[in-house]
């Protein structure tokens, strides 16, 4: 991650001149300024960070931030970015998205990063619906949830994004909440400092279609002061709690990453396009 020696960099710096289009309540807004606030914290470069999204409601983030963007595919913000990472290690590389993004047709990318440990950050936005095609279940649906896709409710079990991560031995699991952005916006700052795959699973409420503002509001409760970060199996077992939705870092965990092993073992050298079309012309 490269920061700025300009100390003069605000929240506003940040925003870009496209205002965001989602609807009024969404928790995603709670995020984008959590995201804002780290960013100016971090004092991050405008021009030395990446955000990199796929398809959905919380896709639409890399339209309404003054860095670089990436608007990519459906479920491919984390290959994207990892490739990304890997081609220019100096920058500060952000994959964000959603549930159905990151949980339905993009969860197999979720695997392949927690085993290489690139240093990126994703921020994940649940509000356990897809908002964008106007409220059908996702894979963090409740089961019996009744929807437009699920008239007789929903007949298969919730994926718990946590407790995913975390056997999956990310290197950095925290969770947030939207209707918190000053906590959650140090969530995302600790995140981004992180060298590793750092995972922020964020409750984001999606209250045109399933609104669980209320319902979050009475489960979601700090993590023990006394956790121990270092501590997978008691964070595992936080995150397996079916009565808070805790939040705060779950784990965190220092090891080489991918981008810097790789370097170790192959010296980069200039890439000359001329030369790769010639050689397959």
């Amino acid at each position: 991650m490269v920061q700025s020696t300009t100390p003069t960099l605000t929240l506003k710096d940040y925003k870009s001149e496209v205002k965001p289009t989602w609807c009024p309540g969404c928790g995603d807004f709670g995020v984008l300024n959590a995201t804002l606030r780290s960013m100016a914290a971090l004092k991050l470069p405008v021009d030395q960070t990446v955000v990199v999204s796929g398809i959905g409601c919380s896709s639409r983030f890399p339209h309404f931030i003054r860095t670089f963007g990436f608007h990519s595919v459906h479920g491919r913000a984390l290959p994207v970015a990892q490739g990304l990472k890997m081609a220019r290690p100096d920058l500060t590389v952000i994959a964000v998205g959603g549930d159905g993004d990151f949980f339905s047709i993009g969860v197999g990318h979720l695997v392949h990063a927690a085993l290489r440990n690139i240093d990126i950050t994703a921020i994940v936005m649940d509000n356990e619906t897809y908002g964008l095609t106007k409220g059908q279940t996702s894979p963090t649906s409740p089961h019996g949830h009744k929807t437009k896709s699920s008239p007789y409710g929903l007949l298969a079990s919730q994926f718990n994004p946590v407790a995913t991560a975390l056997s999956l031995n990310v290197s950095f699991v925290a969770r947030g909440y939207s209707a918190r952005p000053k906590e959650l916006a140090a969530l995302i700052e600790q995140a981004t400092l992180h060298r590793g795959f750092s995972f922020v699973h964020v409750l984001s409420p999606c209250p045109t279609f399933y609104n669980t503002f209320d319902a979050w509001d009475a489960a979601v409760t700090p993590l023990p002061e006394d956790h121990d970060p270092s501590n997978r199996l008691k964070a595992l077992e936080y995150a397996l709690d079916n009565e808070k939705q805790y939040i705060g870092v779950f784990y965190r965990e220092e090891r080489p990453t991918m981008e810097r092993v790789a370097r170790e073992v192959v010296e980069p050298h200039e890439f000359r396009i001329e030369e790769y079309i010639q050689r397959y012309a």
